[in-house]
């Protein structure tokens, strides 16, 4: 989220159809494949009374359709991550219920916990008295030290006043005590940011720095991962938000995309690469990952218009940036999925762990509901012989293969 909103139908083409796949009306977007897999599973199940898969069958990921917790209810939890801790998921989101616009003071905390990413349960609120504001991305992490659960988030005591507050709980659920609303960051005014634990117990906190023209930098945690040590990794993006980092192998991958204010049009993705969480982080022009092709594009799309270029001279107040920092640029913005990034969550199997990328499609529900919206999770990312991350896949519904919940 940020706080400068962008017309979504400015910057972007007329979409164009294939006639053969779908509705001559249907815009070649996630959006489409939405409408147009809703129709086909309705004729499928006309007169039909289907019975849900036993516990050991595979599980069908739907992107098309609102996740539902086991009372029947819509989940409500966004622009969060989902973590696998101790044989259960957990999917933490901010929950924004009837709010007439996402910038609201009665947003809310969430966590659903699940044993198989089908069957969820409302667990309820992270924090039970937090103070008045606009809060949003809420990220937990394990500390196996202090064996505490912590929370880091943004929030804004007032809009776009930016500060990271961390709380911490005994369990993944909570509730979670504040210890630090105003985090001390390189940043005095950080956005969107997201949290990473190495295998060596190391953490990481990645985030949009909105006084320095939304750049992304990367700062290590103490010990206790309660405050940051003021190592830095410098500055990876210019003009981005939503950023996430992961570790595949010996690889970590730092994701970001432009600044999108619950943009409905949905949002593309820069990845960068690196050998150590600080970087130095790699970025290539074709490292964009949710972007329409133009071998088969879903709109119409100029030569020109390719969103990541690299940065050529510095930015005001960003004193650090160099040559190669890529600078995000939104009103050329064309992705493929129309979702914004939120978290790539690792799924244990029985052999090497997935990798999941999850995005928000804000404005996504046909009732309007803003809690109801809808999140894009990704088959499994595919990954080339150098590391580098495949463009993502946009798919109404897939096959998750058998979890290892132990």
């Amino acid at each position: 989220m940020h706080q400068n909103k962008i017309d979504d139908s400015a910057a972007i083409a007329t979409p164009a159809t294939d006639s053969s796949a779908a509705p001559k009306n249907c815009v070649g977007t996630w959006r489409c494949w939405r409408t147009v897999s809703v129709v086909l599973l309705s004729i499928l199940l006309t007169g039909c009374n289907p019975t849900p898969p036993p516990p050991s069958a595979a599980i069908s990921i739907s992107n098309v359709e609102a996740r539902r917790d086991v009372r029947g209810e819509i989940i409500d939890a966004h622009d969060g991550c989902l973590q696998f801790f101790k044989g259960r998921f957990y999917l933490y989101g901010t929950a924004y219920g009837n709010s007439a616009d996402y910038d609201s003071v009665s947003n809310r905390y969430r966590v659903y916990s699940s044993p198989d990413l089908a069957q969820w349960t409302y667990e309820g609120e992270l924090l039970r008295t937090p103070p008045e504001g606009v809060y949003y991305r809420p990220y937990v992490i394990y500390n196996a030290a202090t064996h505490k659960y912590v929370l880091w988030y943004n929030w804004y005591p007032k809009l776009w006043n930016g500060q990271t507050g961390v709380a911490v709980s005994d369990t993944p659920v909570g509730p979670f005590t504040i210890v630090n609303p105003k985090v001390h960051l390189h940043s005095s005014s950080p956005g969107d940011g997201s949290l990473f634990a190495d295998d060596d117990g190391a953490a990481y906190f990645i985030y949009t720095a909105l006084d320095e023209g939304c750049t992304i930098r990367i700062e290590q945690l103490t010990p206790d991962y309660l405050a940051s040590t003021g190592e830095s990794s410098g500055i990876l993006a210019i003009g981005a938000e939503s950023p996430l980092l992961f570790r595949r192998h010996n690889l970590y991958y730092a994701l970001c995309g432009p600044r999108c204010y619950a943009c409905p049009g949905g949002s593309e993705v820069q990845v960068m690469i690196a050998s150590a969480p600080l970087g130095p982080y790699r970025a290539k022009s074709e490292g964009d990952i949710n972007r329409q092709t133009r071998d088969n594009p879903l709109q119409n799309m100029k030569t020109e218009t390719w969103a990541i270029s690299v940065c050529s001279s510095n930015v005001a107040d960003a004193t650090d940036a160099k040559k190669g920092v890529p600078m995000i640029i939104r009103d050329i913005n064309a992705p493929l999925i129309s979702a914004q990034e939120t978290w790539v969550a690792k799924i244990p199997t029985q052999g090497e762990p997935l990798f999941i990328w999850m995005a928000d499609g804000w404005d996504s529900t046909p009732d309007g509901v803003k809690g109801h919206n809808l999140q894009y999770w990704s088959p499994p990312l595919k990954f080339n012989t150098n590391g580098d991350i495949l463009p993502l896949e946009l798919v109404a519904t897939w096959p998750l293969a058998q979890i290892k919940s132990k």
